[in-house]
């Protein structure tokens, strides 16, 4: 994901404002909000800054997944060169419902809020969808998970665990 970030920064960060890098990383699938408050520290913007930014790009394509994911695949299963992409996203979001499938509401937003490789909104959107769960109780879950996430990810890439610390 670093490397990822490093290389939006650098293709558009001479384009664009800091601030719109960030919330377009904040935005993109796999990146998410961990990727826009890499990012955002790697361009120097303040944290107070790019908090607001990331959380604001990291949940606007929530409710569209909520809501279209299932219409969006039944149409790309239709279609030859999308069918295997379409089924592969199924299968992913098949293999890890089960961390969130037990205690839905708690699963899913530790699921979202606990950075680690193959989680986020995104996916964490893409599960409840297919698992039904209740579109109030996943935004729910999905922006506390969010926020949670927003806080992990501001201590590691603004290095306040080393000033907390010290």
């Amino acid at each position: 994901m670093d490397s990822l970030v490093v290389w939006f920064t650098e293709f558009f960060g001479d384009s664009i404002s800091r601030e719109a890098v960030v919330f377009i990383i904040s935005l993109m699938p796999i990146l998410e909000c961990r990727g826009g408050l890499l990012a955002a520290s790697l361009l120097q913007v303040p944290l107070l800054t790019a908090i607001p930014i990331c959380v604001i790009g990291n949940i606007l394509p929530i409710p569209f997944i909520l809501l279209l994911i299932k219409k969006v695949l039944k149409v790309m299963k239709k279609i030859p060169v999308l069918c295997k992409f379409a089924y592969w996203l199924e299968d992913r979001a098949a293999a890890r419902s089960d961390k969130i499938e037990n205690a839905e509401f708690l699963g899913l937003l530790l699921f979202v809020g606990i950075p680690l490789p193959g989680t986020g909104a995104w996916t964490g959107s893409l599960i409840a969808a297919l698992l039904d769960i209740d579109f109030k109780k996943a935004i729910v879950a999905e922006l506390l998970g969010v926020a949670l996430a927003t806080v992990i990810m501001s201590f590691v890439s603004y290095g306040l665990l080393g000033i907390l610390i010290n």
